[in-house]
């Protein structure tokens, strides 16, 4: 089945108590047992299990090729469980340029619990391979990376991993299914904040694992999971399979707008430099043309000016909305660096755009006026 069809199908049938053909939303957070004391509808708290998050799981299971998929109440909650289903003394690699909350859950939160973690250039397998130690568990691939949308190889890292006995894991979230398939690639855990494109409108958090296999460490991580609670609740469960029905084609809208807004502005003589997969002249399209269907909905440009330039080109925007985030339908500008805050190794003139399904003419008019 097609990743359009399932996009529409996956996890959801018709209600057998209505027929409805929208899931209706259970908001219960207990359920009935039977007089034998069992449970022969499969829910009995919330917490552990909800008919709305056992539809989503199943239906990001199956977009992502993997065999189970757990839903959390934020991505940074899912991944977060990742490195929690390690061991202290483990040792895990992640990018240099990772996404600045997943570095500072490893450095400020699971440090102190005994994770080891190091940074390595992902854009750099070699880097990667000098890096891995006898105690390395799992290497962290975040690709296109947020918000210098670097490339990595991610078939070269899920090698690297494999080949130390390690897991290689995948933050899927600025490429998703349809534009990058981690599965097919050798990754072992592929990751999302479901906040952005799977939910696509701005109006839900979460976040999910999906696994390869149900093996030991992911049932690990569903342990972890119930015990801690980090959850979604049945309608942003809901709200996100209703922004999955329509991922495929918002995808190639994105990516069509962004390769349009990147081409323009990197012949702006306002601007410095241009960070966009899709473009010829970036250092990973040859990885990225090979790896992702396209490049994508995000991109970053480097204003000339520095920083004080930076905040008056934003401040300008009409269209664009100044905002955090990413992945809605409304295009947002976001100066990377001030909201990173100390410790940043975002350029402090670097404008992070989401790229989302207005008129391309309209967006590139907004930034020609911005960018003056």
């Amino acid at each position: 089945m097609r990743l359009e069809t399932l996009a529409v199908h996956a996890g959801r049938e018709a209600d057998p108590a209505t027929g409805a053909v929208t899931p209706p939303i259970h908001l219960s957070t207990t359920f009935e047992r039977a007089a034998d004391g069992s449970y022969p509808r499969g829910y009995f708290y919330s917490r552990v299990a909800n008919p709305n998050r056992e539809a989503l799981e199943k239906c990001l299971a199956a977009l992502e090729g993997g065999a189970a998929a757990a839903a959390f109440s934020s991505g940074s909650a899912a991944t977060m469980t990742v490195f929690q289903a390690l061991s202290p003394g483990d040792h895990v690699i992640a990018p240099t340029d990772v996404y600045h909350g997943t570095a500072r859950l490893l450095r400020e939160v699971l440090a102190p619990w005994g994770l080891d973690a190091s940074f390595a250039d992902m854009t750099n397998p070699g880097q990667v391979a000098q890096d891995v130690r006898a105690n390395t568990k799992l290497i962290w691939a975040e690709s296109p990376s947020n918000p210098l949308l670097k490339i990595t190889d991610i078939g070269r890292i899920a090698e690297i991993a494999h080949e130390a006995g390690a897991l290689c894991a995948c933050d899927n979230t600025w490429a998703t299914p349809v534009l990058q398939r981690p599965f097919e690639l050798g990754a072992d855990l592929i990751v999302h904040a479901t906040t952005k494109y799977l939910g696509g409108h701005g109006s839900v958090l979460g976040g999910a694992v999906i696994a390869r296999a149900e093996d030991g460490f992911f049932q690990r991580m569903r342990e972890i999971q119930t015990l801690g609670g980090a959850v979604p609740s049945p309608f942003e469960c809901w709200l996100v399979l209703r922004g999955v029905s329509t991922l495929p084609y918002r995808m190639r809208g994105h990516s069509e707008n962004a390769l349009k807004v990147a081409t323009f502005l990197s012949g702006h003589p306002a601007v410095e430099a241009v960070h966009y997969p899709g473009l010829k002249e970036h250092p990973g399209y040859e990885v990225a043309a090979r790896q992702m269907a396209l490049p994508g909905g995000m991109l970053a440009f480097q204003v000339q000016g520095g920083r004080e330039k930076a905040f008056e080109v934003a401040a300008k925007v009409k269209v664009f909305t100044r905002a955090t985030s990413l992945g809605g339908v409304e295009s947002l500008i976001e100066h990377r660096a001030s909201m990173e805050g100390p410790g940043t190794r975002t350029p402090d003139n670097l404008l992070r755009l989401s790229v989302g399904l207005e008129h391309p003419d309209d967006l590139i008019e907004d930034l020609a006026q911005a960018l003056g």
